[in-house]
C-alpha cells in the first residue's frame, strides 16, 4: 500500500497566485476555445530569462511536456527542484540565456498559475471542476500566442519542445506559419497515436474510480483523489522509460531485502520506484488537470485539421524546422519524427532531422544527451546567424 504525507498548501497557492509572472486576460479579451466556449477572464502564468533585444528578433518559446509547468530555468516554488530543463535552457546552454529572451508559459487547463481546473471560477466562488471547458493543443498554443502579443513580440525566433511540448511546436508552425522563424519539435508526433491514447485512458481511470475524487469536486468537498493520480502517474511512468533503462537500474533487485516477503509489500526496486514518482507526483500536480492535458494530447492531430493531409499544414512555410528522435522511445517512435519530415518535404519546408542513439526512453529529451545538445545547438546557432542575431 501506499502511505501519502498530509499535502502541503503550496500547490494550491500557485494555483490562482503563481509566484511566477503573471499576464491577466479580463472580459473584454476571451480566450476563444475549440470546445466553443469563450472563456474570460483568464490568465497565463510563465517565466522569462535573458533580455528581449532592440527589435525584439531574438524571442525563444520553451513549450513544456504533459506535467511541467513555467519553471524550466528556475527552482520550482513547489518542489523545490532545480528547473525541468536547466541542462538545455542557461547561460551558455544550447538555448542560451545570454543570447536570446527565453519564454516559457504554463499551459491552459494546467495548475501552475494558468486558468484551468483547479483555479477559481469567478462566477461561482469555486474551483472550475469539470465546469472548465475541454482543453486543446491549439487552445495551448492560442494563450501562448495572446501572451506574445501582450509581450509586444510580433515573431518569435525559435519554438522548442519536447513531448507535449512538441505538440505545441507544431501547432505553432501550422497557425503562425509568419511568426515562427525556426522550429524544434523533439520526440513527438503530429497525431497521437491510438496505444498512447489507451494508455492516458487507463491514467483517466485511475484518477476517477478513485472514490475521493467525487465527480471532479474534491477541492470543493476538501478531498483529494491521491492515490488514483499516483497509480496514474506511475503507469504513464513505465512509457516514458525504455526496458533497457529499467533493467540497467534496477534488474530484479530486491528493496532493502535479501529475499521476497511474500506479501504484496514493495519487494523489488523498481516497485519502490514507482511508488515514489507517484507519490511524489501529487504533491505537486492536480487531478483534473491530469485529466485535462492528457485529453487535449488525444485529440491532437493536425493531418485532421487539413482534411487529412499533414503537409497542407505547412503548405508555403518559410520555418526552419529540426526534428530529433530517440531511438528507444516507443512513446514518439522515430517513425513519428519520420512522418513529419516527409510531410514538411512534400511542402517543400527547410527540415533537417536527427535520431539519437540512446537507450534511455522517451525521458532521453529531459537528460544529458550530448548529440542532443549538438543538434539543438548546432540548428539554433545556424539559424540565429540568418537572423542577424549576435
Amino acid at each position: 500500500m501506499m502511505s501519502f504525507a498530509p499535502l502541503s498548501s503550496e500547490p494550491r497557492s500557485q494555483v490562482d497566485d503563481p509566484s511566477s509572472l503573471v499576464m491577466r486576460f479580463g472580459a473584454h479579451e476571451p480566450l476563444m476555445m475549440d470546445a466553443g466556449i469563450a472563456l474570460a477572464p483568464w490568465q497565463i502564468a510563465y517565466q522569462t530569462y535573458g533580455t528581449l533585444n532592440a527589435d525584439k528578433s531574438n524571442a525563444v518559446l520553451i513549450c513544456h511536456a504533459l506535467t511541467g509547468d513555467q519553471h524550466v530555468a528556475n527552482d520550482n516554488p513547489v518542489t523545490g527542484k532545480p528547473g525541468w530543463w536547466l541542462t538545455m535552457v542557461g547561460p551558455g546552454k544550447p538555448v542560451d540565456t545570454n543570447r536570446f529572451f527565453v519564454i516559457c508559459a504554463n499551459v491552459i487547463g494546467g495548475c501552475m498559475g494558468t486558468t484551468g481546473p483547479a483555479s477559481t471560477d469567478p462566477a461561482a466562488g469555486r474551483p472550475y471542476a469539470l465546469d472548465f471547458p475541454v482543453v486543446t493543443i491549439r487552445d495551448m498554443v492560442r494563450a501562448q500566442a495572446a501572451l506574445i502579443d501582450k509581450l509586444g513580440i510580433e515573431s518569435l525566433f525559435c519554438v522548442v519542445g519536447g513531448s507535449m511540448g512538441g505538440m505545441q511546436v507544431l501547432q505553432w508552425a501550422a497557425s503562425y506559419s509568419t511568426r515562427v522563424f525556426a522550429a524544434l519539435p523533439i520526440a513527438t508526433a503530429a497525431r497521437h497515436s491510438a496505444q498512447n491514447i489507451a494508455f492516458h485512458e487507463v491514467g483517466r481511470q485511475a484518477v476517477m474510480a478513485d472514490p475521493e475524487w467525487r465527480g471532479g469536486r474534491y477541492l470543493i468537498e476538501g478531498t483529494r483523489p491521491s492515490k488514483g493520480l499516483a497509480v496514474a502517474r506511475m503507469g504513464a511512468h513505465i512509457t516514458y522509460l525504455s526496458e533497457m533503462a529499467l533493467h540497467r537500474k534496477f534488474g530484479r533487485n530486491f528493496q532493502d531485502r535479501a529475499a521476497p516477503t511474500f506479501s504484496f509489500d514493495a519487494d523489488f526496486q523498481i516497485e519502490s520506484y514507482l511508488r515514489y514518482q507517484g507519490i511524489s507526483f501529487v504533491e505537486r500536480f492536480d487531478a483534473n488537470s491530469y485529466l485535462y492535458v492528457t485529453r487535449a494530447m488525444d485529440y491532437f492531430d493536425i493531418a485532421a485539421e487539413h482534411g487529412g493531409s499533414l503537409a497542407k499544414a505547412f503548405k508555403g512555410s518559410a520555418t526552419r524546422f529540426c526534428l530529433i528522435s530517440f531511438t528507444s522511445d516507443w512513446l514518439f517512435p522515430t517513425s513519428d519524427s519520420r512522418a513529419i519530415v516527409h510531410a514538411l518535404n512534400a511542402a517543400a519546408a527547410s527540415v533537417g532531422f536527427v535520431e539519437v542513439e540512446s537507450d534511455k526512453g522517451h525521458d532521453a529529451f529531459l537528460l544529458e544527451e550530448p548529440e542532443m545538445f549538438a543538434a539543438v545547438r548546432g540548428f539554433i546557432d545556424a539559424a540565429a546567424r540568418v537572423r542577424g542575431i549576435a
